[in-house]
């Protein structure tokens, strides 16, 4: 078996200079050790594959580097240098803290601290994935970690900062990580292509270098196993997305390119096509979704520096953003988005999907639909029935249904009320037409015969519910003259009563008589008579006299039958 060494190890950087896409680290770390200012405790912390367990070994091994270059980069040449590079140096520890997380280990490292270096300057400990030891031996290491020896340096390394303990976070220099540029996973993918003497496209680079998310140890391991796939040959576009399970572009540049043309047929095929490959549907949305995204991002050269592909992919997205109308970009991108929240609750998923590009592929129609201005012309006036809309059987010849997305409700007509004339008459609805305003006389109101409104005052108490109420109007003495309706109450409290129901009044006479009235309400107690107050309750003795005088028979009882007292 020969002694194959994967790229992440053998291309593993030995100086800052060769650390790709961290160089606000390293540009700190070198400052820092020029001006002396370096800190006894480091904390890098950041997702995987990054650099961070790298950037602390450079460091170690620049620490105790006995010749150290202008440029504050390791020799490579003095026996501390050489020893690091064989695994033999006696002066940094790499401990694991996944495996190494218990109290009597972090002891032991205490006890080890203790002693200091047969060689060099210091002894540097790297503790890495730091966020696995358990609450005590954050606790045993961090009065260790606080007060270090002078020749003691500790680098800390973690993908998880927030489950470290503030106090560790505290003591220790942090250095954040950030993920790595598809640009600059690219330019070193070229480098080792170059130095391995292996063809590759841009393109297949590039779908590499956004499959691994930032991260450049998985482009390393991805890269190995497409360099094995191809056998030697030249690393192509397809072979990376046969090998990757990744879903073509051109799939997405020809759904647009139907979608635009309202093509509904060939985006089901496409999408079918796509399914039959053993692609998921959330996978087809999502990647539409970023596709749509950066045709947008081409539609202005402000935003072109947001686009992470090969040169010969943005051009032709900019073919594409060129023909695509703005409204429709938004309208699909807002499409898809909903589709990717709700494909998780939907039954039918396929089918879910499929609506979505159903919509999209009208999106078109419906824009216009929706502005289009909403006129009446006289032969809409004369005939109600009139649809501006094209009609349906026309549409299921030409196999295209209606616009999915944008629904129009037809304003329900105002009521006009029996005897009262239409405002609206054919000259004022030709100068309405041709946007002209034509101001007109008032007509004048009918006069209202006094028995017309002596009914419809009668009709609005039949109509009331309340017994209370409807007998406390009952009394009102109503008068009409000089076109204003007189309602006199008996008292304050009356009055009160007609007054709140002031307004349902006012609009049920003028729904009945036709036009509105205007009415006064007043109170004057000497037209109404004065109610008989009640007679005093009578006792036993006046109960019995009146009795006997009512009923004659009733004295003779009494006295048969002794009953006086």
């Amino acid at each position: 078996m020969s002694n194959f060494v994967v790229s992440a190890r053998k291309y593993r950087p030995a100086l800052f200079e060769e650390v790709v896409g961290q160089e606000h680290v390293s540009q700190t770390l070198k400052n820092a050790l020029r001006s002396d200012h370096l800190a006894h405790a480091f904390l890098f912390c950041g997702p995987r594959g990054v650099g961070k367990t790298t950037c602390a070994r450079i460091l170690a091994k620049i620490i105790n580097c006995q010749n150290h270059t202008a440029n504050y980069e390791a020799c490579n040449v003095c026996q501390s240098c050489q020893s690091f590079n064989d695994n033999a140096s006696f002066n940094i520890y790499e401990l694991d803290a996944a495996s190494n997380n218990s109290v009597e280990d972090m002891r032991a490292l205490v006890e080890q601290i203790r002693f200091p270096p047969q060689s060099g300057k210091y002894k540097v400990y790297i503790i890495d994935e730091v966020h696995m030891l358990s609450t005590s031996a954050f606790n045993a290491f961090l009065k260790t970690l606080e007060e270090p020896p002078p020749y003691a340096i500790f680098i800390l390394a973690t993908t998880e900062k927030h489950k470290i303990l503030p106090t560790i976070l505290s003591r220790c220099q942090i250095f954040d990580f950030r993920r790595i540029q598809v640009s600059d996973i690219v330019r070193h993918l070229q480098h080792i292509c170059k130095e391995e003497k292996i063809e590759a496209d841009e393109d297949a680079l590039h779908i590499i270098s956004q499959k691994a998310d930032g991260g450049l140890r998985d482009a390393l391991s991805i890269f190995d196993r497409i360099v094995s796939f191809t056998g030697g040959r030249k690393m192509t576009y397809d072979d990376v997305i046969n090998n990757l399970n990744v879903l073509d572009y051109d799939y997405y540049f020809r759904v647009v390119d139907a979608l635009l043309v309202e093509d509904m047929p060939k985006v089901m095929l496409i999408f079918d096509d796509i399914l039959r490959k053993g692609f998921d549907a959330d996978l087809f949305v999502n990647g539409l979704a970023e596709h749509i995204r950066n045709v947008l991002m081409c539609k202005d050269e402000q935003t072109l520096r947001l686009m992470e592909v090969s040169e010969n992919l943005m051009e032709r997205y900019r073919q594409q953003a060129a023909l695509a109308p703005m409204a429709f970009l938004l309208t699909a991108l807002n499409l898809a988005n909903d589709c990717d929240i709700h494909y998780k609750t939907a039954r039918n998923k396929n089918l879910h999907v499929e609506m979505t590009l159903i919509k999209m592929a009208y999106i078109q129609r419906a824009v216009e639909l929706a502005q289009r201005p909403q006129t009446v012309t006289v032969e809409e006036k004369k005939n109600p029935n009139l649809n501006i809309s094209p009609p349906v059987e026309a549409v299921v010849e030409k196999n295209t249904p209606p616009p999915p997305l944008v629904i129009v409700a037809e304003k329900e007509p105002t009521p006009i009320a029996v005897g009262r004339k239409s405002p609206l008459t054919l000259s004022s609805l030709d100068d309405e037409i041709a946007g002209e305003s034509v101001a007109t006389e008032a007509a004048p109101k009918p006069l209202l015969a006094e028995i017309e409104i002596m009914n419809a005052w009668q009709d609005y108490l039949d109509s009331l519910d309340s017994l209370m109420t409807k007998s406390t109007l009952a009394r009102a003495i109503v008068t009409y003259s000089e076109d204003k309706l007189l309602f006199t109450m008996p008292s304050y409290n009356t009055q009160g009563i007609l007054n709140n129901e002031k307004n349902a009044v006012s609009s049920f006479l003028e729904q009945a008589l036709g036009q509105a009235i205007s009415f006064e309400v007043k109170v004057d107690a000497s037209q109404f008579p004065e109610e008989p107050k009640p007679a005093k309750p009578l006792n036993g003795i006046e109960k019995k006299r009146v009795m006997a005088e009512t009923y004659p028979l009733f004295g003779e009882l009494e006295r048969r039958f002794s009953l006086r007292e």
